[in-house]
């Protein structure tokens, strides 16, 4: 298989899981939604560029959280179907990443923007 082929096939496997991930899980949406509000308010307040990479980032982070945490449980749900204590101990983890990376976007557009933004999440 071609290099540029096997880019192609490797882009198709991220949407599809981007896609997954949007479809089964709500918390997914209520982030994009936030994120959707916030790029709107920033284009209407003209925030500079070093903010909207700030917030750029810190929106990425939030959804690459999400996703990783939607990864870790679809992998446990495969390893332990039955209730067991590690698996609970996993996907908790997995969700006080998504936790960490929401409350530091937060945290950030709190102390350093001059707007009233609120960070996606």
């Amino acid at each position: 298989m071609s290099f540029l082929l096997s880019r192609i096939h490797s882009f198709r496997h991220a949407f599809r899981g981007w896609h997954y991930a949007l479809r089964t899980q709500k918390n997914a949406w209520i982030h994009s939604l936030a994120a959707t509000l916030v790029f709107i308010f920033a284009f209407w307040l003209r925030v500079p560029p070093r903010d909207w990479a700030v917030l750029i980032l810190t929106i990425a982070m939030v959804f690459a959280a999400e996703f990783m945490n939607t990864a870790i449980e679809a992998v446990v749900d495969l390893a332990s179907p039955d209730r067991h204590p590690l698996a609970k101990i996993g996907k908790d983890v997995g969700a006080a990443a998504v936790l960490v990376a929401a409350s530091g976007c937060d945290l950030d557009r709190i102390i350093n923007s001059r707007s009233a933004l609120i960070c996606a999440n």
